[in-house]
C-alpha cells in the first residue's frame, strides 16, 4: 500500500495524547490505568484509518480496544474518526507489531485482530507475514487462555497458509468461513478494505484461532 505523506500528522497526534499513547511500554500489564476500568482488551494490528476499530467500540461499548498501526500519515485518520464518533474506548499506538511483546504483558489480552495484513506472497517475504510463527509467538504470550486472534483477508492464499499456520503453531480453529458474506455471520463489522473488495465480489476468508486449550 502507497502511503501518502502527511507532514502535519505528527503534530495532530501529538495533540491528542489522551488518545494516541504516545509512551505506549510504560503501560505493559496496566493498560486498565489508561482506559480507568477494568474491562476485556482487544488488540486490532494494523489498524488502518479506523473504520473497523471504532465501528467495534461502538458496538461493544462495555470492552476495550487499541489500534495499532505503523505509519503516522494513516493513523491520524484513524484518529479523527475516533474523534468524530466520540469512542471513549479505543486508544492508538504509532508503533511496529514485531514489538507487541514490549507493548503487553503476558495474559494481558483478550483478543487479537488481523484484517486484510499484507499477504507477501513470495516465499522469500514468508516471515514478514503476520501469521507467520514468530507473530504467532507473541499472540500467544499476548492472549490470556483461550484468548482468540480472529483474521480476515481476501486473499485465498495468505488464508491457506495462515489456517496451517496457526494449526502447526498450536491454536485451535473454528468459526472458519471461505465467503464471510454469504455465511449469515452475525457480528461482523467491515474495514475499508472489506467494503471495496465485497463491492467487486470478492469472497472474504475469516477465521478464529483460539489460543490455549
Amino acid at each position: 500500500m502507497r502511503v501518502r505523506h502527511k507532514p502535519w500528522a505528527k503534530g495532530k497526534l501529538n495533540r491528542y495524547s489522551d488518545i494516541v499513547i504516545h509512551s505506549p511500554k510504560d503501560y505493559s500489564g496496566e493498560w486498565y490505568d489508561v482506559f480507568h476500568r477494568e474491562a476485556p482488551l482487544n488488540v486490532e494490528i494494523g489498524t488502518g484509518k479506523g473504520q473497523f476499530i471504532v465501528g467495534m467500540a461502538k458496538k461493544h461499548p462495555d470492552e476495550n480496544f487499541i489500534g495499532i498501526e505503523l505509519h503516522e500519515s494513516i493513523l491520524v485518520s484513524a484518529l479523527q474518526k475516533c474523534l468524530d464518533a466520540e469512542a471513549e474506548n479505543v486508544r492508538l499506538i504509532n508503533a511496529d507489531a514485531r514489538g507487541l511483546t514490549e507493548l503487553f504483558a503476558e495474559d494481558e489480552v483478550d483478543s487479537i485482530y488481523l484484517n486484510f495484513c499484507d499477504p507477501w506472497p513470495k516465499n522469500r517475504h514468508e516471515k514478514r507475514r503476520l501469521t507467520y510463527q514468530t507473530f504467532l509467538a507473541q499472540y500467544e504470550y499476548v492472549l490470556k487462555n483461550q484468548g482468540i486472534v480472529y483474521f480476515k483477508t481476501d486473499n485465498r492464499g495468505l488464508f491457506e497458509y495462515s489456517l496451517e499456520s496457526f494449526s502447526r503453531y498450536g491454536f485451535i480453529l473454528q468459526n472458519i468461513s471461505l465467503d464471510l458474506h454469504q455465511s449469515q455471520f452475525p457480528d461482523n463489522v467491515m474495514t475499508e478494505y472489506e467494503e471495496k473488495f465485497s463491492a467487486k465480489g470478492q469472497r472474504i476468508y475469516r477465521c478464529e484461532a483460539v489460543c490455549g486449550y
